[in-house]
């Protein structure tokens, strides 16, 4: 199977797993981190490859071990440790891993709980696993400009100078977008006053900062989703430029299968809801899920985190919106962009669930 297509199919059946049910470390390893470990071509039965509770013998510490420790040649490359599933990833409570990474040929050191994978190497110091990780990878949430990343450590093609050399662009692209998501929603005094400077306002006031902050936020959001909205715009276009294709079937794991198209005014919806929604998460974490009767839009692609619906089906449109309760209101709706109207309804959701 592609790798792609193993690695989505791993993360349909963890978001349809019953993860409340895997309460121990055991179980995470069971269900999860060996599916994964596997997907990325190791024999877990081959404990020449795959070794479990590898022992970190080293300094003052005896004894110590690691979840996990994917040998190559010979020689332990990656290491993982493993946490129950819902735990707290905290590097500083993972000192045997931190420890072990110091004193060993491995390169890569892997914590987890199942569902987020956090990579980390030595950017920062030689031999000292770094606090920050390089990659992050959220199977409840996939990034799929991050599969060719996770792809340059399975077993066919293990490429661990490519990874390092691109490890640093992605732990400071993953930072530098995290400053712009918390400049947008709330923009602070430098990113006003670099603003000010660049207008000719003057001197930075007291009564400027005021001024502008609220104005710098507005902008920031409003150049953001008028940039979602004319790249949506060109996607419709040149998708109507291009011969129709059959339509494609949606294969879950049961053996059924349900034919779905997704309208155009669903595409036009959901982007619209993603730009809603970025005033308040990290976009990736908001995904579509088409249905026969509705269009569901969910946060981390969980089915018990409802973001809203899109009842588009027939002639009169409505948006569904959820309460604590996630008791569902149709709101009726003329047109998609209708949608802006109601943002503050759409951005209250994650509240419910964080």
């Amino acid at each position: 199977m592609e790798f792609a297509s193993e690695i989505k199919r791993l993360s349909m059946r963890f978001s349809q797993m019953d993860r409340d049910s895997i309460e121990t470390e055991e179980a995470t390893k069971t269900a999860m981190v060996m599916p994964f470990i596997m997907a990325l071509g190791y024999d877990v039965f081959n404990h020449e490859e795959v070794v479990p509770e590898f022992t970190a013998d080293y300094g003052v510490k005896k004894g110590e071990k690691v979840d996990y420790a994917i040998k190559i040649k010979g020689k332990p490359a990656i290491l993982f440790e493993c946490k129950a599933n819902g735990d707290q990833l905290d590097i500083s409570r993972c000192s045997q891993l931190s420890r072990y990474f110091a004193n060993s040929d491995a390169r890569i050191g892997v914590l987890t709980d199942g569902t987020t994978y956090k990579f980390y190497t030595d950017l920062e110091q030689p031999n000292k696993m770094d606090q920050r990780p390089f990659m992050i990878f959220d199977f409840l949430a996939v990034d799929e400009q991050l599969i060719p990343e996770l792809k340059k450590l399975h077993k066919s093609n293990f490429d661990l100078e490519t990874t390092l050399s691109t490890a640093s662009e992605l732990k400071y692209t993953r930072e530098i977008k995290k400053i712009f998501a918390a400049e947008t929603e709330s923009p602070s005094e430098d990113m006003v006053r670099l603003f000010t400077s660049r207008l000719g306002v003057g001197r930075f006031t007291k009564a400027v900062k005021e001024q502008f902050t609220p104005i710098v936020e507005r902008a920031l959001n409003s150049f953001i989703i008028e940039k979602m909205t004319n790249d949506f715009e060109n996607f419709v276009s040149q998708k109507k430029d291009k011969p129709e294709q059959p339509e494609e079937e949606v294969k879950p794991e049961s053996s059924e299968q349900i034919k779905l198209t997704t309208t155009e005014e669903e595409w036009e919806g959901f982007y619209i809801v993603k730009a809603i929604m970025r005033q308040k998460v990290d976009v990736s974490r908001v995904i579509m899920r088409d249905t026969k009767s509705y269009c569901g839009i969910l946060l981390d692609d969980n089915n018990r985190k409802p973001i809203c619906r899109l009842h588009f089906n027939h002639g009169q449109k409505y948006l569904g919106v959820f309460d604590s309760e996630k008791n569902e209101t149709r709101i009726p709706i003329e047109k998609v962009d209708d949608l802006y109207q109601h943002s503050e309804k759409i951005l209250s959701t994650p509240d419910y669930y964080e």
